[in-house]
């Protein structure tokens, strides 16, 4: 018999080749990563948006406030679509591979629950105490919350950061942040 007479017997015979079905255990594609891409891209657009409302600041300066918001924002977007992409070629996380990590281990509830109430305490106190005096106690929060015992040395940090910090917004970028019961003293 001649070729096309052995295809008209097996009709399933045909002219194109096989086609290449993914490997049975190719992992499904990670949907939380377009929740994260997501996340990235609302907050980098809002940042965008908001840095539009900033004022020009001084006279005297070479760089305007809201050129950071620009280039943050756009960096938030940029990643948003970076990750969007990974995630679609088939990209997935890999788990902490650190030599500090367990990975064993579950979640600590009770770190993470301090930590979480470190930052309201500071989202509410800040436009009452300040910068200076929240952001103090925001680091010595966060340090104690994370095993850190020294009280005072973590408070002396922080009010050393968070006022320079202060000044450094305040003075050099001419962004006023809320100097709170310090008012008159900075």
């Amino acid at each position: 018999m001649s070729a096309p007479a052995d295809r008209a017997a097996d009709p399933s015979a045909s002219d194109h080749p096989p086609v290449d079905h993914p490997p049975a255990d190719h992992p499904p594609v990670d949907r939380a990563q377009y929740g994260l891409a997501a996340v990235l891209a609302v907050v980098g657009v809002w940042t965008v948006v908001d840095s539009a409302g900033l004022g020009p600041g001084f006279a005297d300066q070479v760089v305007r406030p809201a050129a950071f918001g620009y280039v943050i924002g756009s960096g938030l977007v940029l990643l948003a679509l970076l990750l969007a992409v990974a995630t679609a070629r088939g990209d997935r996380a890999e788990g902490e591979a650190g030599e500090d990590v367990d990975l064993s281990s579950g979640t600590d509830w009770r770190t993470l629950a301090g930590l979480a109430g470190v930052l309201v305490a500071t989202v509410a106190l800040i436009d009452w105490l300040g910068w200076a005096v929240v952001g103090a106690l925001l680091f010595a929060g966060a340090a104690t919350v994370l095993g850190n015992r020294h009280w005072v040395r973590n408070l002396l940090i922080g009010a050393v950061l968070s006022v320079a910090s202060w000044y450094g917004f305040y003075v050099g970028l001419g962004i006023p942040i809320p100097a709170g019961v310090l008012d008159g003293v900075l």
